[in-house]
């Protein structure tokens, strides 16, 4: 019994020990924390004033609306139904049966020689580790490309593609003999 009232009377003296230093500690951090708080001014710049609106008529009332069934429909007619320009160049291309060269793009072919066949030079063109030969009159390449001169180290095209107006046009282009280094 006398070890639980001297338990009682140490815990009574701890508790008002330390409600003694409490209050003066409390009062001071009050004090700091007032003069800390009055010490600070912030500096918050004004809201500017919202800028006044001020509505505008719609003046596209009488243009066909971008969105409109009608105007999808005039595009996709305009695009299936009207000849371009220059038509003449690609319809008798588009008409002929595609040569096996004409699924590979240009820079995918290298020229890697040339043969004399019976007075007539023959082009050796290499693509995907495969040798053709190719003569005047052939198809290369993706933009109808069809084979004008061989040379022993170039061979000679016209192709026929679209700038950016829609028209087609003719330019040259040419495939030269690429020879390999020496191992």
């Amino acid at each position: 019994m006398q070890a639980k009232t001297f338990m009682r009377v140490v815990c009574m003296g701890c508790a008002a020990l330390l409600m003694g230093c409490n209050t003066s500690g409390q009062d001071e951090l009050q004090v700091w924390m007032q003069s800390e708080r009055s010490a600070i001014k912030p500096q918050v710049k004004p809201i500017p004033e919202p800028t006044r609106f001020i509505p505008k008529t719609y003046a596209g009332e009488r243009l066909m609306e971008p969105f409109s069934k009608e105007k999808l429909a005039s595009v996709m007619q305009g695009a299936a139904g009207t000849p371009v320009a220059n038509s003449a160049l690609i319809e008798p291309e588009l008409r002929r049966r595609k040569e096996p060269l004409e699924a590979y793009p240009l820079d995918a072919m290298s020229m890697v020689g040339s043969i004399n066949r019976q007075g007539q030079l023959v082009a050796l063109v290499k693509v995907d580790n495969l040798l053709y030969q190719v003569r005047p009159g052939a198809y290369l390449g993706q933009n109808y490309g069809r084979v004008n001169k061989i040379t022993e180290t170039e061979v000679t095209l016209r192709e026929i593609v679209q700038d950016s107006f829609g028209e087609w046009t003719e330019r040259p282009a040419a495939l030269q003999l690429q020879e390999e280094a020496s191992k």
